[in-house]
């Protein structure tokens, strides 16, 4: 159980290449969608009742469940008041060079985005939006923190995520494929327009900077275009997850209309 709990560093889950996937609903996406990953189901008595489902679904894919006691539970857990139920994941090595092999049409690239729940809240609405893959920087938050995982709400399971990759040749790579980079700053071309004018319709990328600094000058260099969503009201800014929600979904209607 220590071994578990231990889960919530980065050096050891890194070490173990294990992370931990905590709460019913990201263990039933799990199960649903890459049971193979799955390593340990832990859940308390009363968890096990509420969710006969998840049980049902480690039976069919022949995962033993742990029952442990709620105090048990909550040495293992990262949240304060866990759901009852831990499993513990196997992480997944997704290339680049996999990613363009598949001809994708929609990517988003997170370069510096350190907040765990902005992580998390943008491969979960990526998921959502048909996104093709996420694809982080080496300098962006380790994507197996519990804190992402949990924000993910299971969408971890279905979006193909690259992860620890050096931006400039990743950058270079995307448009060497015929994907076109669009980064995102408050001086760039109108959104609105730049669909209404095609320009979402082929291949995208978007690049995604620091929640509080943004891109910098010579990174915004690297997009082939600079994108501003733009703003009707008074607010100054939109938050980086609602940003990257709009961008998304804008590409997602225009390459499904």
């Amino acid at each position: 159980m220590r071994a578990v709990a231990k889960l919530a560093k980065k050096q050891r889950r890194h070490e173990a290449r294990l992370f931990l996937v905590e709460g019913p609903q990201a263990t039933r996406e799990a199960l649903e969608c890459q049971p193979e990953r799955i390593e340990d189901i832990f859940m308390t008595p009363r968890a096990q009742e509420r969710n006969s489902d998840v049980v049902a679904q480690a039976e069919r894919a022949g995962i033993d469940i742990t029952v442990v006691s709620e105090s048990v539970l909550e040495q293992m857990a990262d949240t304060v008041t866990p759901q009852g139920v831990v499993s513990v994941a196997h992480f997944q090595d997704v290339s680049l060079d996999e990613v363009l092999g598949s001809t994708p049409r929609h990517l988003v690239v997170l370069h510096q985005v350190k907040d765990p729940g902005n992580v998390g809240n943008i491969i979960r609405s990526a998921d959502a939006a048909g996104v093709d893959a996420v694809i982080l920087s080496e300098q962006s938050v380790d994507v197996y923190n519990p804190k992402v995982v949990r924000a993910t709400t299971g969408s971890l399971f279905h979006v193909p995520i690259v992860t620890g990759v050096d931006l400039a040749p990743t950058l270079s790579s995307l448009k060497s494929a015929g994907v076109t980079v669009l980064a995102t700053d408050a001086g760039g071309d109108n959104l609105a327009e730049v669909r209404s004018q095609g320009g979402l319709d082929e291949p995208v990328a978007w690049l995604l900077g620091n929640e509080a600094h943004g891109l910098a000058p010579e990174d915004q260099q690297l997009a082939d275009r600079i994108i501003a969503v733009p703003l009707f009201g008074q607010a100054e800014s939109l938050s980086l997850q609602t940003a990257a929600a709009i961008c998304m979904y804008e590409t997602a209607f225009a390459q499904n209309s």
